[in-house]
């Protein structure tokens, strides 16, 4: 599916790059940084999404004649064109020429670290902002929430079908990205041929309204897919429903051939699940799953098993494809260093804020990861690429310069790697989404308990290497005109 990129952005973003232009800058080389700073769903984890959109960006990024067109027809507030002649044949003729660096999908990642970096002439690095940023805050989100989701139900097969309530196209890379978070598989038709991920699926209340009662409607099922056989029993009464469904699982055995499951998709589904498998069991059918549907959450999953509710699969939808209960992960992508074509040192750039959380990271930027002797996850320090790390590897929380973590003498790895290359992808940084799904669930093993659990989880250790710190204080107090 190919997108128009280059006008998938804000016109702020084009404004600024004539601005550029007609400033001679558009060569001056920039870093820019993106990161989060709150963890989503007040949880203690994020799982990294959204690479795979933004390699296919970085790829496909032009200007067509038809897109100069349009810029060409946008008049200034005052009136007359917005854009200069001169510029529109310069975006005509543009082909990116950036580096991408980025965490691979599938990373557990954390507030105040970067996840992607860009490098390139600043204008370019400006254009591709908002469809940056569209691409990892979404995805990243409904990721992290499919994680949650995943882990609540322990094990068992969760199948995303959120497409029909997703935000509009949207709704294709949210399937994706569910399936990188954990699930086991999607609705989404288009997802699936798109991105080689599993699809599932069997029928609708509509179906079972067709027919004149709801036995003649599972018989017929059965009869067309009798591979795929799970049937829907909520749509008049689930226990009538229920005892349909054995019906046919038992005239199905006697054909040589199987019922998978029953799905419920409405009222108490944890007293319902226990009944239906009850009911189940003593008609001789205990091998029969049981699928629960319904504006299913992380939270509702858990209090359903705690209830004890024997559950094969769930079906989650609304909230997982729309995240239903945080709209936005409210990643920044932040300007941290330029410098002019030939030099070969960087200069810092600093927003300072009112807020300390909002104040930014100069400098330009990756994260080791530091490992405990079991494996788990010690820390991560962020820290400027140019100029290394300070004996004794300390980290400091960003938002108290009292808490502090030597991290010496642990293995560690560098997290962001290069996802492009003067404007095109690398082949070896890109990973389908089965893979970044295995990441993502081996990653999870490396946190511990306590940054996993669902209520008040632990804070994650993330700090700014000790002399980024520094460097960092400093430049804020000077820009203050505090003196040290």
């Amino acid at each position: 599916m190919r997108e128009d990129w280059a006008l998938f952005t804000d016109l702020y973003q084009l404004t600024m790059a004539q601005g550029y232009w007609l400033s001679g800058k558009e060569g001056e080389q920039a870093t820019f940084t993106m990161h989060f700073r709150n963890y989503p769903f007040e949880g203690g984890y994020a799982v990294a999404c959204g690479m795979a959109q933004l390699a296919q960006m970085v790829d496909e990024y032009d200007f067509d004649a038809g897109d100069i067109e349009y810029l060409r027809s946008i008049e200034a507030p005052k009136g007359g064109p917005l854009f200069d002649e001169g510029f529109l044949e310069y975006l005509a003729d543009m082909r990116l020429s950036i580096d991408v660096d980025a965490v691979l999908e599938g990373t557990v990642v954390f507030p105040n670290e970067p996840i992607v970096r860009v490098q390139g002439p600043i204008m370019q690095c400006q254009l591709i902002e908002t469809a940056l940023l569209n691409a990892v805050n979404f995805q990243t989100l409904i990721a992290t929430k499919a994680a949650r989701v995943c882990r609540a139900a322990k094990g068992a097969p969760v199948a995303e079908f959120g497409l029909r309530r997703a935000q509009g196209l949207g709704g294709v890379w949210a399937s994706r990205a569910a399936v990188v978070g954990g699930c086991a598989s999607t609705s989404n038709v288009l997802a699936g041929k798109m991105f080689d991920i599993p699809v599932s699926g069997t029928h609708a209340h509509s179906w079972v309204m067709s027919f004149d009662d709801e036995l003649e409607s599972f018989r017929e099922y059965a009869r067309l897919f009798p591979n795929n056989c799970t049937l829907l029993v909520d749509t008049f009464d689930v226990e009538q429903g229920v005892r349909n469904a054995i019906t046919v699982g038992l005239e199905m055995r006697e054909r040589g051939e199987e019922l998978a499951g029953i799905r419920i998709d409405s009222g108490d589904l944890a007293w319902l699940s226990k009944m239906a498998r009850r009911m189940l069991d003593e008609a001789g059918l205990p091998d029969v799953g049981i699928v629960l549907s319904n504006d299913l959450d992380e939270r509702t999953i858990k209090s359903i098993l705690d209830e004890g509710a024997p559950v094969t699969a769930w079906g989650v939808g609304t909230k997982l494809a729309t995240a239903y209960d945080q709209p936005s992960l409210g990643g920044v992508y932040k300007l941290s260093a330029v410098r002019q074509v030939g030099d070969e040192d960087w200069s810092d750039r600093l927003k300072v804020s009112e807020s300390a959380a909002k104040t930014t990271i100069p400098g330009v930027l990756n994260t080791r990861r530091y490992f405990d002797h079991d494996g788990k996850i010690a820390g991560d320090m962020v820290f400027d690429v140019t100029r290394g790390v300070s004996e004794g590897e300390v980290i400091v929380d960003p938002l108290d310069p009292l808490r502090r973590k030597r991290l010496e003498g642990m293995d560690w790895v560098q997290l962001l790697v290069p996802l492009a290359r003067d404007g095109r992808s690398v082949p070896d940084a890109q990973c389908s989404a089965m893979d970044a799904r295995a990441r993502a669930a081996a990653q999870l093993e490396t946190l511990d308990e306590t940054q996993l659990r669902m209520l008040n989880p632990h804070t994650y250790p993330v700090g700014f290497e000790r002399t980024l710190h520094d460097r960092r204080s400093s430049l804020v107090a000077r820009m203050r005109n505090i003196s040290e």
